[in-house]
């Protein structure tokens, strides 16, 4: 599923970044970026735990990430400052993402 996610972000005009952690098991496959933020994007084969997603937004570090986004087999749905949709969206997320800039 990270390689569909992956190859929706790239023809939509993303660039494809990762993210690991010195010394922890902290990692993400993709960002996206707004004017104003950085959004972590996960990909979970099941509609487990997102735990790294959880870190980075929770994290002081990162003090431009304020949700995320996480593509599942599972419903749209909002939940703990994560944003879930189901993996046929991920073509998408470059409209939505003009979206939340619009509402701003």
């Amino acid at each position: 599923m990270e390689n569909i996610v992956g190859e929706a972000l790239t023809k939509s005009g993303y660039g494809l970044y990762y993210y690991k952690r010195e010394n922890s098991t902290l990692e993400k496959d993709f960002f996206v970026r707004t004017v104003s933020e950085l959004i972590p994007v996960e990909e979970k084969a099941t509609n487990g735990r997102a735990k790294s997603l959880r870190t980075l937004i929770d994290g002081k570090k990162y003090a431009d990430i304020h949700y995320g986004i996480k593509f599942t087999g599972s419903n749209i749905g909002y939940g703990n400052n994560i944003y879930t949709f189901p993996y046929f969206c991920a073509f998408l997320l470059k409209r939505y993402m003009k979206s939340i800039d619009k509402g701003k």
